[in-house]
């Protein structure tokens, strides 16, 4: 069997293929579906966009289902508590934040995936929420990624040599700067000096790319014509949930009309994957966010009002 290319891994995928290594290595996961008719939501966010004629300002189902999954974690607050955990002591702590801050995985102009920190969502109204992931675009097409990733890097090894890692410091320091195919290139000299002018405000920075509270991973948004569902998904430590919303679909479904006769009827199917920590958290902690987001689909009507 013939290799054809070798591709060495950016600075972006190896703090992907490290986090989620450490996901996988720590984590108990538990992953269950939620599967929301948007049938009658959707004549709603048509709704929402009725005479926006700027195309930036146009509500996103995207958007509206960030802002649902950030009503449900309202009403179950443990699932938006990030853990410290000691299996060495089995010692625990949740820590509950009063702000829902989303990692948001999001493509790139140039075709990249960055996962950014769209912070206090859950206090934003949907045209509010808008414009700060269209703002976080606009900063990540001024943004060097490499430059951005490594001021996260560096900020991460200088956490795990005050935290006693002094291993992991050194490796990691090896891995990414020595010489060779695996360094990581970074911006130097005048290209440095002119790329660190950019203002803040229009560029992307650590504080944008550090952690989250919990993670939505939008799917449906990537590739429309997704069939089923996404089985499971990491979560980053020390997140305690993540979130995916799939594509939506027609399926059969069962209902029963106004002679209390069960018929099958087409709907417009939006599945949802949860995935839990289970050292946090039990299916019974999850109930009152399942049960929110029953309320909301009952009466999406209720969409109006976040506008």
């Amino acid at each position: 069997m013939g290799i054809y290319k070798t591709e060495h891994f950016g600075i972006a995928r190896k703090i992907v293929s490290n986090m989620t290594s450490q996901s996988w290595e720590e984590i108990p996961h538990a992953a269950m579906s939620y599967e929301a008719d948007v049938t009658e939501m959707m004549k709603y966010v048509k709704k929402l966009n009725e005479n926006v004629t700027d195309k930036s300002k146009k509500i996103t189902v995207n958007t509206v289902m960030m802002k649902i999954i950030c009503e449900g974690l309202k009403a179950a607050p443990k699932m938006n508590a990030t853990l410290d955990f000691n299996r060495k002591l089995v010692r625990g702590s949740l820590h509950y934040h009063d702000n829902i801050d989303v990692s948001m995985p999001m493509m790139l102009h140039t075709g990249e995936m960055m996962t950014v920190n769209m912070h206090d969502m859950g206090n934003k109204s949907l045209s509010e929420m808008t414009a700060a992931i269209n703002d976080t675009v606009r900063r990540a097409n001024n943004s060097d990624m490499n430059e951005v990733m490594f001021e996260v890097s560096l900020d991460n090894t200088i956490n795990g040599l005050k935290e006693g890692k002094v291993g992991q410091t050194v490796y990691r320091l090896y891995g990414s700067k020595m010489p060779g195919k695996h360094k990581v290139h970074t911006l130097s000299g005048d290209a440095k000096k002119e790329y660190y002018s950019i203002s803040h405000k229009d560029r992307l920075t650590k504080h944008d790319i550090e952690q989250g509270t919990t993670t939505i991973s939008n799917l449906g948004s990537i590739y429309r014509n997704q069939k089923g569902l996404c089985l499971l998904l990491e979560i980053i430590p020390p997140q305690t949930t993540a979130f995916a919303v799939n594509a939506i679909q027609k399926r059969p479904v069962v209902e029963t009309n106004e002679k209390g006769e069960d018929q099958i009827v087409v709907k417009s199917i939006l599945p949802l994957t949860i995935a839990i920590d289970h050292r946090s958290l039990d299916y019974n902690d999850c109930v009152p966010f399942f049960e929110k987001l029953d309320e909301i689909f009952a009466d999406p009507s209720v969409i109006l009002s976040w506008k």
